[in-house]
């Protein structure tokens, strides 16, 4: 059953554009809100109203909030690498261009369907259609991810992660020709404002986040690096480098460095971002053990890496 929601504006919310204020006021998401405005769902003083809609005081807002259809997520008989499993955790080696779970656009094929299939039980806690997941890795990142399969383990890696006592550590191909051999990137990163599906080193709120890195090899223009994150904050990687100038090789999104010219070697052509989850190191949630597992270098990053070096 649909709900309706009523929003009474103050003279506080006054001048405040409708989007803003009502996912403030009712803690519905600004995109969702702005959606359901699409929709025609959200209404001023009985009208339909635009996203950038300023409230004055005494406007009545309705809110049309619709019925979720209820998800589950479905077991999915996926060729994945299990690179470990026991009764409570399941380390896999995701491929580049797989979703790591469900999402708008993304509704089969993902990681989680696969797991599933191949675990049968998974933890209950966390979002239907992503159960057990304590961290991800962006669709055409490669490399290794652990997966709970029971609430206990959930939380124990959970707190890990916000303890940053698990290590995370990527390979990636980098644009230009890096200073130094080794050194941090410390610079907080938060949701762009201009495009609300990035993050940026500039954002009015923001998150602190460390990297730290070392050069592995050199080829000219290019580097292979390899990198730590302190902090998990989402494209942290790929955004701190694209922020000192030295982008992630074929990230569309941050430095948009798809292909480079090699002297007397040709062009170059990024198919996806090289970046690669290349180790994690956690303590198993029931016997306290630190587990280390290693994922190597998928075929296509290595066989950029092969050409760079000629």
């Amino acid at each position: 059953m649909a709900e309706i929601r009523e929003i009474n504006i103050k003279n506080q919310d006054s001048g405040k554009r409708i989007d803003i204020a009502a996912a403030e006021t009712t803690g519905i998401s600004r995109s969702k809100i702005q959606r359901l405005i699409k929709d025609k769902a959200v209404s001023v003083n009985s009208r339909p109203v635009v996203s950038n809609y300023r409230l004055q005081t005494g406007d009545i807002v309705s809110i049309n909030i619709p019925e979720e259809k209820e998800t589950t997520l479905v077991p999915e008989d996926l060729p994945i690498k299990i690179i470990h499993k026991d009764d409570y955790v399941v380390v896999c080696d995701k491929p580049p261009g797989m979703v790591v779970y469900p999402a708008p656009g993304h509704n089969s094929g993902t990681l989680m369907n696969a797991v599933l299939f191949h675990c049968k039980k998974l933890a209950n806690i966390g979002c239907p259609l992503r159960p057990g997941v304590v961290h991800r890795l962006d669709k055409d990142t490669s490399g290794v991810m652990v997966i709970a399969l029971n609430d206990r383990a959930y939380y124990s890696l959970a707190e890990q992660f916000k303890n940053r006592t698990i290590e995370k550590i990527y390979i990636a191909l980098v644009y230009g020709n890096i200073k130094g051999e080794q050194g941090e990137i410390n610079l907080s990163i938060g949701r762009s404002e201009s495009d609300r599906k990035k993050m940026s080193t500039r954002a009015r709120k923001w998150k602190e986040a460390l990297t730290s890195w070392k050069v592995l090899e050199r080829f000219g223009n290019a580097a292979l690096v390899e990198a730590t994150i302190k902090t998990g904050r989402t494209h942290q990687i790929r955004v701190h480098f694209a922020s000192i100038g030295h982008p992630v090789l074929g990230d569309s999104t941050y430095g948009k460095k798809l292909e480079i010219d090699i002297p007397d070697k040709g062009k170059i052509v990024f198919s996806r971002q090289m970046l690669h989850a290349a180790i994690l190191r956690f303590k198993h949630p029931f016997t306290s053990e630190i587990l280390s597992f290693q994922s190597d270098i998928p075929e296509d990053m290595n066989s950029c890496i092969e050409k760079l070096r000629g």
